[in-house]
């Protein structure tokens, strides 16, 4: 197959929807659980909240890929870290919506028992959001300025840091700014395509 082919793409692009969507409905699912079962399970706010962020950045990411036409040349190990960055977001949807919770108190307290898994995935993504940058090329880059590459080593670190910490009020507000942050982001720079 002629790495040049403009077909490519469009496999790449139908191969990652495939994911994405399954990502999206993992976390509908979960979504729907509160509502079928509302004397079951209880919701947790700072798990919504980051049910909300986790379903913008999907839509956000399925948006912002569409730059992958700027590719010209496609190889396999292109094609395979867009596989792993996709699947690191349904993982972490997976995370916040596991298959059950029987060993857990509830959402609270199974969210707080896997945010290592949960922040550290979450601290990768913007590894490969960078990288992903990288390939769409240097005008892409650019295109997002300073904020761009500060954003990214400070999103590591606080993730790294919601890892280990318990407190509260550190979550309640890490959740409650990077979806305000997302949303203006994505409001910002990815209003249109032109």
């Amino acid at each position: 197959m002629d790495p040049l082919n403009p077909e490519i793409f469009a496999h790449v692009r139908l191969v990652l929807g495939f994911v994405i969507s399954l990502s999206i409905a993992r976390l509908l699912t979960g979504v729907s659980r509160f509502i079928q079962h509302p004397e079951k399970l209880t919701v947790y706010p700072i798990h919504l909240i980051w049910t909300i962020s986790m379903l913008f950045m999907l839509v956000h990411f399925w948006w912002w890929e569409f730059w992958l036409t700027d590719i010209k040349r496609w190889t396999f190990p292109i094609y395979g870290f867009l596989i792993l960055f996709t699947v690191t977001l349904y993982l972490l949807c997976s995370l916040l919506y596991p298959d059950n919770l029987e060993e857990y108190a509830g959402y609270e307290d199974y969210f707080y028992d896997r945010k290592r898994w949960f922040f550290g995935l979450f601290a990768l993504t913007f590894v490969f959001d960078f990288a992903d940058t990288l390939l769409k090329g240097d005008e892409y880059l650019a295109w997002f300025g300073l904020e761009y590459l500060i954003r990214a080593p400070t999103y590591i670190a606080i993730s790294i840091a919601a890892m280990f910490t318990e407190n509260r009020k550190f979550h309640w507000t890490f959740a409650i700014l990077n979806l305000v942050y997302q949303v203006s982001f994505a409001t910002r720079l990815f209003m249109t395509l032109s």
